[in-house]
């Protein structure tokens, strides 16, 4: 197998993703649930999918066939009630011994499109459907908390339905993951259908709403998509985080510089991933996936697959928040697979399963420890000093001012490993550049200081993990008195 330079790389998965889009409309306009079976919207969608698999990463798309066929094996060969452990084990130890071949043997610093990204977004939707099938065939109803009975999967999936909804054309490439009922509702066409409420509020049951047109929110995202990549093209050479260790960048610089720099070139940074992912997520809403029911002005929404809000993003105020809003389905898949599951500290485990998810450089590893850290810091913060700003408007917009720039930063000192890769320059920025391990510091002085009101179980639960797992906790809040439609939970929900 011969790698291809990453400029071609990267190339092909833009003409990729372009193609996917324009074959979405097609998909939606001429192969629509009322014109055709599901059989053949299944058979399109995965062949699809293989092509522009093919395409993009040559034979080396064969990874994807064997981590869903070895994975299928044991979902149908394995007991019940070991199942989802077993798939688990199997789909992230391939995706991980892929991970290592491709950085210690053949490219080791290539930080561009390469086969193991989609092989990311397959691992989360397998682990996720492993787990959804115990739910709802090995599992009493008693056992399962509200959202995992919505999720829950009542019969093993047919070969096909498994090879579609892991390698539909729409996220072979890019995600983003979803869950198998919400996929299946789009395929069947019972997307639509949901309890919602007229225009005055009173109740109207269970209705069939015409067909919403997903072409304005297409539109709109691919505004978004021109301004990302241009910004980035634009600026990621001008300021490279990089730089930020350069002992000649940190002796000429004074520290208040070097802070604006960094968040600068984070800030410049960003627009890479707003790019991929708000294509990704044009790609499936012009496939006619992605509803997400109705605002109460009567305004469709079509977030359902969103993975990221980039206002809230760039305007967060806590640790928390920024989180939140950034790469929203992968928080989903963390949350329902480990952190609701694990029974020992479950937030530092599920930054562990993170980290070992995104890869093997050791930077991804520097990142998420420091994450929690960040966590306990940020929380016990907030519980101790956000009071005494919320007597009055004036002192809320200080409080928000002042928390804004704090997450800014922490949040860029954070990442600095996840950007570098490599041990040397990352423990070159924290401990010999003017940083000197400020922020870790700072963080253990808090966490120790600073009490913390012990959350209660039942808090605990509602809340879900408070650093990296809530991010689109609007698509995982459910009802459950429709688990047959995909967009059900949704339909009636409030904007907030």
């Amino acid at each position: 197998f011969n790698t291809p330079p990453p400029s071609v790389l990267q190339v092909n998965f833009v003409v990729s993703q372009l193609f996917a889009l324009l074959t979405a409309v097609w998909f939606r306009l001429y192969l629509h649930p009322s014109k055709t079976s599901p059989f053949i919207r299944h058979v399109v969608a995965t062949l699809l999918g293989f092509y522009l698999a093919l395409f993009c990463f040559g034979w080396y798309a064969l990874h994807f066939l064997v981590q869903t066929g070895l994975s299928y094996s044991i979902m149908v060969f394995a007991s019940l009630e070991h199942m989802h452990k077993y798939c688990f084990v199997t789909a992230l130890g391939y995706l991980s011994f892929c991970q290592i071949t491709r950085v210690y043997v053949f490219d080791y610093g290539m930080y561009s499109a390469d086969f193991t990204g989609p092989m990311m977004v397959i691992t989360q939707k397998i682990t996720s459907l492993a787990f959804e099938i115990h739910d709802g065939l090995a599992k009493r109803e008693d056992q399962l908390k509200p959202s995992q009975k919505y999720l829950a999967v009542r019969r093993m999936p047919s070969l096909l339905e498994y090879l579609s909804y892991n390698c539909n054309f729409m996220s072979i490439l890019a995600g983003p993951a979803c869950s198998y009922n919400d996929y299946m509702a789009f395929i069947e066409g019972s997307g639509y259908h949901c309890h919602g409420e007229l225009a005055n509020g009173k109740e109207n049951g269970k209705v069939k709403l015409s067909e919403p047109s997903p072409k304005n929110d297409v539109l709109s995202k691919l505004v978004t998509c021109g301004i990302s990549l241009g910004v980035y093209l634009a600026l990621c050479k001008v300021m490279p985080v990089e730089r930020s260790v350069e002992p000649s960048f940190v002796a000429s610089t004074p520290f208040y510089q070097q802070v604006l720099y960094l968040y600068l070139a984070m800030l410049a940074l960003r627009p890479k991933y707003y790019f991929v992912w708000t294509l990704a997520d044009a790609i499936n809403n012009a496939a006619g996936f992605g509803f997400n029911g109705y605002r109460k002005d009567g305004s469709s929404r079509w977030d359902r697959v969103s993975n990221l809000n980039i206002l809230e993003i760039e305007f967060a105020t806590s640790f928390k928040m920024f989180i939140d809003n950034w790469n929203i389905q992968t928080a989903l898949w963390l949350k329902r697979v480990c952190y609701e599951r694990c029974p020992l500290n479950p937030t530092a485990a599920t930054f562990l399963l993170s980290a070992i998810w995104h890869g093997v450089y050791p930077g991804y590893y520097l990142t998420f420890l420091s994450g929690i850290a960040m966590t306990m810091a940020a929380r016990a913060l907030r519980h101790n000093v956000r009071p005494h700003f919320q007597t009055s408007d004036l002192r809320r917009r200080v409080y928000d001012v002042i928390t804004w720039a704090g997450t800014q930063v922490a949040i860029s000192y954070t990442v600095v490993p996840f950007v570098l890769l490599a041990v040397g320059p990352s423990l070159q920025f924290y401990r010999y550049s003017s940083w000197s391990y400020c922020i870790h510091l700072l963080c253990l002085v808090l966490v120790l200081v600073l009490p913390v009101r012990a959350r209660r179980p039942r808090d605990a639960q509602q809340q879900g993990q408070q650093a990296v797992l809530e991010g689109g906790a609007d698509g995982d809040k459910v009802h459950q008195s429709n688990p047959h439609a995909a967009t059900d939970n949704n339909c009636n929900k409030k904007d907030t």
